[in-house]
């Protein structure tokens, strides 16, 4: 198999429990039914991620501030997106919106999408998750790199996105060693294009790899053209059977 290496095996029998990240889903007037489902009881999310308009918008949204309220009343933590643009952004960019995210839409954290991986790139990360921290008094950051970066990133964020792609490069895909030095609740794989006969084996991939936040959808980028997360899988209900409270290997 060889998307098992030889240190990341341990993370296997660590009893972690899986569970859902949201990487997020189009706007609520788009898709209703993928923001209704998300409050239905039993659902095993740990996060899910609120993008109103390639970020928080310029005004307060009704429909997403319904949407986010609902599921804090559910107990669901809402992040707000943030696009790093691979470092581009400067810290006022993104800290302005992290406001307006906080503001308006009370949001618990904070997913740093398009985020770098380099060694040289990470006092320039560190500097913006120090100021969301503060800002937030605490709060859950995720760092969206999507590949797997300089080790040093996993000592300034509660999450990493280790994996983001689609599932023909996910089943032959390879785990840093470095990360069998860290638990499974920081790390969160997102896949696209996989097919439902392949949900045991995705499964399967993503705790031997040492991922407990998971996101497996039969969407697919069109190869680029479209945004696979954007709506709710197909296979929705199976998925939420599988990985369902408690299920943990």
């Amino acid at each position: 198999m060889p998307y098992l290496t030889g240190t990341a095996v341990g993370t296997a029998s660590t009893g972690a429990v899986l569970g859902l990240g949201i990487p997020g889903y189009a706007h609520p007037l788009l898709a209703p039914a993928e923001w209704g489902g998300l409050t239905r009881p039993g659902t095993p999310l740990h996060w899910v991620v609120l993008n109103v308009s390639r970020g928080p918008g310029t005004r307060p949204d009704p429909l997403c501030l319904e949407a986010a309220g609902r599921l804090r009343n559910a107990g669901v933590r809402v992040l707000g997106h943030l696009d790093t643009t691979y470092g581009a952004r400067r810290l006022g960019e993104l800290l302005s919106d992290a406001y307006r995210y906080l503001r308006w839409y009370r949001v618990d954290g904070f997913v740093l999408n398009r985020c770098p991986t380099e060694r040289t790139a990470l006092p320039e990360v560190r500097r913006t998750v120090t100021a969301l921290r503060e800002l937030l008094d605490g709060g859950h950051i995720v760092l969206g790199h999507g590949t797997h970066p300089y080790p040093g990133y996993m000592e300034h964020a509660d999450q990493l996105v280790t994996f983001s792609g689609s599932w023909s490069d996910y089943r032959w895909s390879q785990v840093a060693e470095w990360t069998a030095d860290h638990p499974p609740e920081r790390f969160c794989h997102f896949v696209h294009g996989v097919p439902r006969g392949h949900l045991d084996e995705a499964l399967r991939i993503a705790r031997w790899q040492g991922a407990a936040t998971i996101y497996f959808t039969d969407r697919t980028d069109r190869g680029g053209r479209t945004d696979p997360w954007e709506t709710m899988p197909g296979y929705w209900d199976d998925i939420v059977s599988l990985v369902g409270p408690g299920v943990s290997e």
